[in-house]
């Protein structure tokens, strides 16, 4: 069994969310300049370049991306041969004392009062058991500008893929200007209502534009991409076809009664780290 302190959790965590809030994966940077070139929009194109310069800017002067450093979510996978006191604790420690100590701006507020925590926590944490003696954090600051405009269907099953792409289709489209595109989408099909939201949340976590392993999956999310793309509504809603810049989905099995989809949508800015102990 091997043990992991929670100190080092907090440390940890706590340069993460700076991290993530300030600098962009490079991943992302390489989608946003691919789409500058192929944009056609000369307003789009004038848009992805200032996104790139404020990217730039940000990690240079150690400033956030956003002034949304929005409320953080952490996928947890814990190996089952890994021995960790106060997990949950220990991450929310840390992210305060990440937003403490980079400045950024703290979000999170009573849902009824709305009186702020003070301290951007509590953080929204999923555990999930792996074989291994290993400890993996995916770190993801979620801004409420995409996050608001996300959604969840029980469609009945005979809608099946046409079903689906309409609906996601949709929910970009409603979406318009308002989660700063472009965007990544995530998309949950299948398992229950609760399921296929968490997986829409879980399919942000993929590196950008890395395909689905199962090859229908992966087919689907490049349809539906190319749908969404013709659109119009282009980077921050000024026209183009960079709507969005990637389209990933995660499945799970469902009820024969039932087609649960879920959209969560991640704007320009689709901060992530990830941390393995």
């Amino acid at each position: 069994m091997r043990r992991i302190h929670a100190e080092e959790i907090t440390r940890r965590v706590a340069e993460a969310v700076v991290e993530a809030c300030i600098r962009l994966p490079d991943e992302v940077c390489a989608h946003l300049k691919r789409a500058q070139e192929e944009e056609i929009s000369q307003l789009g194109q004038k848009a992805l370049g200032i996104l790139l310069e404020n990217a730039d800017l940000a990690q240079k002067e150690g400033l956030p991306i956003c002034q949304d450093t929005g409320i953080v979510v952490v996928f947890v996978e814990l190996g089952e041969d890994v021995e960790v006191k106060d997990l949950y604790a220990a991450i929310n420690k840390g992210v305060a004392e990440g937003y403490e100590k980079g400045r950024l701006r703290k979000s999170v507020a009573d849902p009824l009062t709305r009186k702020n925590t003070g301290t951007n926590t509590p953080a929204i944490i999923h555990v999930r058991l792996v074989p291994g003696d290993r400890l993996r954090l995916y770190i993801l600051p979620k801004g409420c500008g995409s996050e608001n405009m996300s959604r969840l269907a029980m469609l009945p099953p005979a809608e099946g893929e046409e079903g689906i792409k309409r609906f996601v289709i949709e929910t970009v489209s409603l979406a318009g200007a308002n989660p700063c595109p472009p965007v990544t989408v995530g998309v949950g099909i299948g398992g229950t209502f609760e399921k296929a939201a968490l997986l829409a949340k879980w399919a942000l976590c993929r590196p950008i534009g890395e395909p689905a392993r199962r090859r229908d999956v992966a087919m689907l999310e490049a349809d539906i991409l190319k749908q969404i793309n013709r659109l119009g509504i282009g980077p921050l809603g000024f026209g183009g076809r960079t709507t969005a810049l990637a389209v990933h989905i995660e499945t799970f099995p469902s009820h024969i009664a039932s087609l649960p989809v879920a959209v969560n949508l991640q704007c320009h800015a689709a901060r992530l780290t990830r941390l393995e102990f």
